[in-house]
């Protein structure tokens, strides 16, 4: 079939789903087992979301992956064999592209079709789709499977049409890899990208310059192979401890600290921190007392313990401290990394702090700092993400009466439970706004709020309704839910993607859900059995 044929006539399907990431490849699978017709839409040529266009060096998962993968299926589970305690882009890839085979998925998804508008006909209760290359779909239902990390942005500088070198972003990596060997290459950026590319450029680069605007924490992953045991170990009691993990505030599997920072002894508290950095991760490190996210003085002992540790292990006492953060723990994503210190007693390593020598822009040798330029072959962006909105607000969404999902969310995103939004019927999120998503193991928020969707689309059908939409006092009291949470924790005193802070000219608003998945889980069950309470749900002849 030709793209000229694809520009002339329309798909006709029950349900539409954007993205074949790990949220559209379930939801695709799902509704096939409910007997719900679905069509995916992706813009790359092949399965994976995120895992398919971040290849940058270092590049993994933060979440281990026996716990990051799928747990509806029990033959996928116990197949399917990760060789890491953090699997690697490459490994993930090739699960997602697994699982699409596994499942026969493929023959509903479009590749390479880039979705540039979603409109809501209300007279005919459909939504139509539009693609970049001419593809056309009418479906009754639309799932926005587009990813919270899936948005990358290079901040606007001065002169960066003018360079003559190579530029790269994290999100975007040529396919082919990037061999940096004999060259002047500078990264800006030390969020979680930054942290896992930076030591292995530095390998390669005959000069590494960091460019230094904010500094994040990180704590050491402490990546191996894993080992048979500890494999037969989790595929012999997958259901439990699946369930388990799903009881966790942050639907991993932990050893959660029951004690605050403050309560215990200086010496007490200095061994939990230290047991827990060679543990390594994230949400280990995070969960060493139960109060590092509250309580002011309990995060002010844990970032101390870090700050030391970065002093310790700089062996430049300048480096050292500018790559000490100043703000609060968790405001900003906990970084994991391997010898990502370390590297900076490289002695092909320069780090360049913006705050000491502002950034001045691009010419046509490199970039210029301060009152110096530093000439450069090669430049990286691990600058990030425009997170959790951005794959949404880059596409023109259209609700009823011609609202547009950005003019609804001018002020900041609201939704209820993160799923739906106010005057766009039958219009479902994954991991959207106001969900746990980026605060989870994202695979199992995907999985609750594709089961909740699919759920709702069946006992819709089997009631003879039309459409399904919150009310704007549902959407409201969530919006306003979400907020009041997040007072009650220290991230509102931050500045980072999960405020929407680095991106000019976005609302800060805390984005995701911090009450856990576990109680997130049970206010979307209490909707669902109170026939969705909050919700509007019209009939095919209102």
């Amino acid at each position: 079939m030709t793209s000229n044929h694809f520009a002339s006539a329309t798909q006709n399907c029950d349900a539409i789903i954007i993205g074949a990431g790990f949220a559209g490849l379930y939801a695709l699978h799902r509704l096939r087992r409910l007997g719900i017709k679905a069509q995916i839409f992706e813009a790359g040529d092949d399965v994976g979301g995120t895992w398919y266009w971040n290849r940058y060096p270092g590049c993994r998962c933060d979440v281990e992956s026996m716990e990051y993968s799928y747990s509806f299926d029990e033959g996928l589970q116990q197949e399917w064999n990760w060789t890491e305690r953090y699997a690697s882009q490459s490994e993930i890839l090739a699960y997602a592209r697994h699982v699409a085979e596994r499942f026969d998925l493929r023959r509903d998804i479009s590749l390479g079709t880039r979705v540039t508008a979603v409109r809501w006909d209300d007279e005919r209760r459909v939504w139509t789709v539009h693609a970049d290359n001419g593809r056309r779909a009418e479906a009754r239902w639309c799932i926005m499977a587009t990813g919270v990390l899936s948005a990358g942005r290079i901040p606007a500088f001065e002169g960066l049409d003018q360079f003559e070198g190579a530029t790269y972003h994290t999100s975007t990596w040529p396919h082919q890899g990037v061999d940096f060997s004999g060259m002047r290459v500078a990264v800006m950026g030390t969020g979680s990208s930054g942290v896992q590319a930076i030591p292995l450029i530095a390998q390669q680069a005959s000069r590494l310059h960091v460019l230094l605007r904010t500094p994040n924490y990180v704590v050491p992953a402490r990546n191996g192979p894993l080992d048979d045991h500890e494999i037969r170990r989790f595929k012999s009691d997958y259901p439990r401890l699946r369930e388990e993990a799903r009881n966790y505030k942050g639907g991993v599997l932990l050893r959660l600290g029951n004690k605050s920072a403050t309560e215990v002894s200086p010496e007490e508290r200095e061994r939990a921190f230290e047991e827990r950095w060679q543990m390594g991760g994230a949400f280990n490190f995070q969960s060493t007392f139960n109060d590092i996210q509250t309580h002011l003085q309990a995060n002010t002992h844990a970032s101390d313990f870090l700050r030391s540790k970065i002093a310790g292990i700089v062996k430049d006492p300048v480096k050292a401290n500018w790559l000490q953060p100043r703000h609060l723990l968790g405001t900003r994503r906990l970084c994991v990394g391997t010898d990502f210190y370390e590297t900076f007693n490289r002695p092909n390593v320069d780090l360049i702090n913006l705050r000491e020598e502002p950034m001045a822009g691009f010419t046509r040798k490199g970039v210029r700092v301060g009152s110096r330029e530093i000439e450069l072959d090669a430049m990286v962006f691990a600058t990030g993400f425009d997170a959790v909105t951005g794959a949404l607000s880059a596409i023109d969404i259209v609700g009823r009466e011609g609202l547009t999902l950005s003019q609804h969310w001018a002020q900041g995103p609201r939704t209820a439970l993160g799923l739906m939004t106010a005057g766009f019927p039958n219009l479902f999120l994954i991991t959207g706004p106001g969900s746990p998503s980026v605060l989870s193991n994202v695979i199992v928020s995907i999985e609750q709020h594709v089961e909740w969707v699919t759920d709702c689309m069946v006992t819709l059908q089997s009631q003879g309704r039309a459409t399904i939409e919150p009310t704007q006092q549902t959407e409201a009291e969530w919006t306003e839910h979400v907020a009041s949470l997040g007072s009650q924790t220290l991230f509102a005193n931050g500045e980072s993607w999960y405020m929407g802070s680095n991106v000019p000219g976005k609302p800060r608003v805390l984005l995701p859900y911090v009450g856990g998945v576990p109680a997130y889980r049970e206010h979307c069950a209490q909707v669902a059995a109170r026939g969705y309470e909050g919700f509007t749900l019209a009939d095919f002849d209102s």
